[in-house]
């Protein structure tokens, strides 16, 4: 009979896949409390990838790193009218510490708008001061009804980002320039995500801002998910707060804001925008481990090769880990690196080592072949470049695929079943998007009509991305 499958097929049973893969890949387990998640050393390995990439991005658009208290006082929500409304069903919070009733319940810190603006107003007196760039990496807790490891979880981890600014024009394009030079440009290069930049719909943009830009991707199994969203704040947290400076003419002026973040959903999404029947691929640039050379048996000779080729391959930039546990048989150890999605595998036994050989298998393009031992440092670089490429290709060719111009909302509603539509905004309107919403369906983004993402709501020719949505 034949052996059953690692993991589910994902034709069969798409969540049950996902949940499979984050158990026998190592990335995560469940919490003790419902919507809770523990990340595991492997997990985290790729968060701490995408830390290190998205912080140099960060830096390079001039934020600095800062750190704000996680519990907020209940009152601080309450002085932005939006922002309350909008968080108060994921709220969780404090009633009693020390042994007794607090004075005031405390909040722990859902985002950090409110408290951030509490300090912004203490350090901001005069133009000279900005523009303020802080980031804080950070947890933040939203009580979940519905969790899912890694897309949808009580409590998970991210980078929020807060700017104030001189200018409504200022904050305008320093929101767009993280959108873009920040979000999309580590998602497209790093995590080979092809992303979708845009506008949401006033319906969808974040409780207190006057605009959100988002990046949307589409999963392997047609649904959108939401991978990152800068906004737009306005004056509303600033006239809340009394965030003013004054001004280079002498008046007192409310400060111009901005709020951005990104979080752990991107590893949940990583598993579904690239993972197949045999477990992840991990983009190169990502990857913690690019390759793994394994010793097929715990001959002496083959042991130290292919501890000199971990050498080498070190020696010339890569991501290396020597997996030389010959105590363990080999086809358990292909099947859990296959599992985890390392790029690269270079497997050496006695008789490779006889013929100088080595056996090259590609994660992602789905090769194996041998190659000179002697030449790895020069081919594995140009193999990991072109796997980075195929990987960003294969998501792009999904999704131009599986998405379709439709005219009427009820082809909108057809197409979402199996991928996304593309529907003009003007033909559906707020009034289209309600009737889409009590369907299941949402508009995930506008764009207009050469793909950019449009300078508002109403610009002639803008479309609706439109999907089922994790």
């Amino acid at each position: 009979m034949p052996k059953a499958p690692v993991l589910t097929p994902r034709a069969d049973d798409f969540p049950r896949w996902y949940q499979d893969l984050i158990a026998k890949a190592e990335l995560a387990d469940n919490g003790p409390v419902r919507g809770t998640m523990v990340i595991r050393p492997y997990g985290y390995s790729l968060w701490e990838r995408m830390q290190q990439e998205m912080e140099a991005r960060i830096k390079q658009a001039g934020a600095a790193n800062a750190y704000f208290p996680l519990l907020i006082p209940q009152s601080y929500l309450t002085r932005e009218a939006e922002h309350v409304e909008g968080f108060a069903p994921e709220l969780a919070v404090v009633t009693h510490g020390g042994g007794k009733e607090l004075d005031e319940p405390v909040v722990i810190r859902p985002t950090s708008e409110t408290i951030v603006n509490e300090y912004f107003a203490k350090w901001v007196q005069s133009y000279r001061d900005l523009p303020l760039l802080i980031n804080q990496w950070a947890n933040v807790v939203r009580w979940e009804l519905r969790p899912r490891v890694f897309l949808r979880t009580t409590e998970f981890l991210w980078q929020e980002g807060h700017t104030a600014h001189a200018t409504y024009q200022d904050a305008r394009d320093y929101a767009a320039r993280i959108h873009r030079d920040v979000y999309a440009e580590f998602m497209e290069n790093v995590l080979a995500m092809d992303v979708v930049p845009g506008r949401k719909t006033v319906r969808e943009r974040f409780a207190g801002a006057i605009n959100t830009l988002t990046l949307e991707g589409m999963m392997g199994d047609g649904k959108a998910l939401q991978l990152g969203t800068s906004h737009e704040l306005g004056q509303n947290f600033a006239k809340a707060f009394e965030t003013r400076y004054l001004s280079k003419d002498g008046h007192q002026e409310y400060v111009w804001q901005t709020s951005w973040g990104s979080t752990t959903r991107m590893i949940g999404a990583l598993v579904m925008m690239h993972g197949d029947d045999d477990g992840l691929r991990v983009p190169p640039r990502l990857a913690p481990i690019q390759v793994v050379v394994l010793a097929v048996k715990g001959d002496d000779a083959v042991l130290a090769e292919v501890r000199a080729i971990g050498e080498r391959l070190r020696a010339a930039g890569i991501r290396v880990h020597v997996d030389d546990r010959t105590d363990t048989p080999f086809g358990r150890r292909a099947i859990d690196w296959e599992l985890k999605g390392v790029p690269v595998r270079i497997e050496v036994g006695p008789r490779d080592l006889a013929d100088g050989t080595a056996v090259l298998v590609r994660r992602i393009a789905g090769s194996k072949y041998p190659v000179p031992i002697a030449g790895l440092p020069e081919l594995v670089p140009t193999v990991l470049a072109d796997d980075q490429a195929l990987l960003l290709a294969q998501a792009r060719e999904r999704r131009t695929s599986r998405e379709v111009e439709v005219t009427t909302i009820e082809e909108a509603v057809e197409a979402a079943g199996t991928g996304w539509a593309r529907i003009p905004w003007a033909t559906l309107g707020p009034e289209g998007e309600a009737r889409l919403a009590d369907q299941g369906v949402s508009v995930r983004c506008l764009i207009a009509a050469d793909g950019s993402v449009p300078d508002s709501d109403d610009q002639a020719g803008n479309i609706a991305i439109v999907a089922r949505a994790y």
